[in-house]
């Protein structure tokens, strides 16, 4: 039953405000607050209320400081929880905690000590918000937006030499402190193996050969992080053995193991990597016996043994023709003719097939008959891409004299400006497309971004201008495919609108959304940068760099591949991080980022397709 209503109570409004409403005077102590709350009449508890929302009022400024401020500590990127574990909390603008990173002073390239003055790529800034505000942070240096002219607000402001002040000190180190936080991830979760599980903390097996650990040799050496190194030598001194009874893709192990034993031996001298490349490329030597002297994609190392994929016949034509740098060089060093026979064999029978179309080849060719198959469809993408830039290489790596190797690369060329090239609506970005059986594709993979470098190398070492000009163009598409996203991330794969009225450039189904960190389009840039001297490519990366911190990075080491980067609130992280973001993506970042044209020399090196620079022959200097 309900207690009977009271005949009537009286209440002093002064006195409620006064303070005997606290609950805490002598003549309300004797019962309890809710108790005597319930007593009141209804128009008795409005007066009361009335009276705490006139104070409450009173105090609103320092009520909604205190929201405001809630606000901005809830903007932190999270990375979802883990079936096994809690949440990682990216915490972007904020120092790294204690046990996360080392505080001793980070080494510049020439083994000097860059003082920290903050880190300029750990600063997040809403992206809204930041096209809003009069200044951006680019290396440390601050520019003034309004200062700078129309059409020019991606370029920072430069001094009167052309150079952005005290920048190049800030990048590098930032590059530095990716890497040291990404060594952490590896180090802490994933030491000797293939690859960091960075949000579960643990790892992933692909050979069982240590790939992060020898993808990043040379990028530590070149980063000047020789603590690292020595930790990773030793590694590679007592822990890595190729006798193993595993089956080991012939195309990725040449150019992240053999490639990176080899590169990390010129740079260091270090007879440990050569003998380690030759171990390597011995046990590779089984793929090369088929029928048609095209290789096999798989290899046991073990047993000595190769084979097809157990679904197809077939080799892609991309890793066939990508392996030829790395055997070339491991004949010259060890004085084997063997490796480079097998390897040239295969460009021979390649340049000799039918089924080309304009100089663009197919993306399969059979191990049995040593035909293209699949044919009809050209791509400057996956399963063909390599093929192109490897022509151009091994032109540069022997010395400017293997014609045939040149004549095949620039009949591609022209068959791509014939076929390929094809520009956008409304903002007329050119870009490279695909032919399916005769019809066009406007389908580009961010894998073709590696194209505007190699036209640039190639315009450097003396081939058609119009190949520069054709590269700025591609290389402002591919930084598009970049800057139109969400995040400030590109996507695997972009479809270009060519209809006129079109609202926007490009679109991106929801299969192709993902990014893998992959470095093709900053492997570009660093080659734009070196041969045009101009700063803004120098400020396309930075941005590249600032986005993969803020969407990519994991708070207790690693960097991850991400599902969507439409949505920066969710990206969808994919927890891996592949050994090529060690390997390529943060190697090129640096040396972009680097006013050092000595710094891995493009006149006395060229890099392998996984970033791995090479010695051009002596023939050619």
């Amino acid at each position: 039953m309900q207690p009977p209503p009271q005949d009537h109570v009286s209440i002093s409004l002064a006195g409620q405000a006064g303070g005997s409403s606290s609950c805490y005077s002598k003549q309300w102590r004797r019962q309890s607050c809710w108790r005597r709350w319930k007593q009141l009449s209804k128009l008795q508890r409005s007066l009361i209320l009335l009276v705490l929302v006139i104070c409450g009022m009173a105090s609103y400024p320092i009520v909604t400081e205190h929201l405001r401020d809630g606000v901005k500590e809830s903007s932190r990127v999270l990375i979802p929880a883990m079936p096994n574990g809690l949440p990682e909390t990216i915490k972007q603008g904020q120092p790294p905690a204690p046990e996360q990173t080392s505080q001793r002073k980070l080494p510049n390239k020439r083994g000097l000590h860059i003082q920290k003055k903050g880190n300029a790529s750990d600063t997040v800034v809403d992206g809204k918000k930041e096209r809003q505000e009069s200044v951006i942070s680019w290396c440390g240096a601050v520019v003034d937006t309004d200062q700078l002219r129309d059409g020019e607000s991606e370029k920072p402001q430069a001094n009167h030499k052309g150079k952005l002040s005290n920048s190049e000190a800030s990048c590098l180190e930032a590059v530095q402190k990716a890497f040291l936080h990404s060594w952490k991830g590896y180090k802490d979760f994933a030491w000797g193996h293939d690859e960091l599980r960075p949000l579960s903390k643990s790892y992933s097996e692909w050979f069982g050969l240590g790939l992060t650990l020898i993808d990043a040799l040379d990028t530590m050496w070149i980063l000047g992080l020789k603590e690292e190194f020595e930790e990773a030598r030793s590694w590679v001194a007592t822990e890595l053995t190729f006798n193993k009874n595993v089956d080991v893709n012939l195309f990725e192990s040449t150019i992240r193991i053999l490639g990176g034993l080899l590169s990390t031996y010129h740079l260091t001298g270090d007879t440990l990597f050569l003998e380690k490349a030759k171990d390597i490329g011995s046990r590779l030597m089984p793929a090369f016996n088929t029928p048609s002297k095209i290789p096999y994609s798989d290899v046991n190392i073990g047993k000595g043994t190769a084979h097809p994929p157990r679904w197809t016949s077939d080799s892609t034509v991309a890793e066939v023709t990508s392996i030829q740098l790395e055997f070339r060089e491991l004949s010259r060093l060890t004085h084997e003719p063997k490796y480079q026979v097998v390897v040239s064999e295969v460009m021979k029978r390649v340049h000799k097939l039918e089924g080309k179309l304009d100089g663009l080849v197919p993306m399969f060719i059979n191990t049995n008959s040593g035909q293209f198959t699949h044919q009809g469809i050209y791509t400057m993408g996956a399963r063909a891409d390599s093929y192109y830039e490897y022509l151009l290489k091994q032109w540069i790596q022997g010395g400017m004299t293997e014609n045939q190797l040149l004549a095949d690369y620039l009949q591609a060329i022209e068959g791509v400006k014939k076929n390929l090239l094809q520009k956008s609506s409304p903002n007329g970005l050119t870009f490279v497309g695909e032919i399916t059986h005769g019809q066009f594709s406007p389908k580009m993979d961010h894998l073709v971004c590696f194209l505007p470098g190699i036209l640039a190398l190639g315009a450097h070492n003396g081939l058609p201008t119009d190949h520069m000009d054709l590269a700025k163009q591609l290389m402002e598409t591919c930084y598009q495919m970049y800057i139109q996203m969400e995040t400030g991330l590109s996507p695997e794969i972009v479809h270009f609108n060519m209809h006129q009225g079109s609202v926007q450039d490009m679109n991106v189904k929801l299969a192709d959304r993902h990014n893998l960190l992959r470095p093709e389009t900053v492997e570009s840039l660093f080659y734009l940068y070196r041969f045009t001297g101009d700063h803004k490519y120098q400020h396309w990366g930075w941005k590249i760099l600032q986005n993969f911190n803020k969407y990519t990075k994991v708070s207790s080491g690693g960097y991850t591949s991400i599902n969507n980067v439409r949505d920066p609130d969710y990206p969808s992280p994919r927890d891996k991080m592949e050994s090529f973001f060690l390997g390529e993506t943060l190697k090129y970042l640096y040396l972009l980022f680097s006013d050092d044209p000595n710094l891995i020399s493009l006149d006395h090196y060229v890099f392998n397709t996984e970033a791995h620079p090479l010695p051009i022959w002596p023939s050619a200097t």
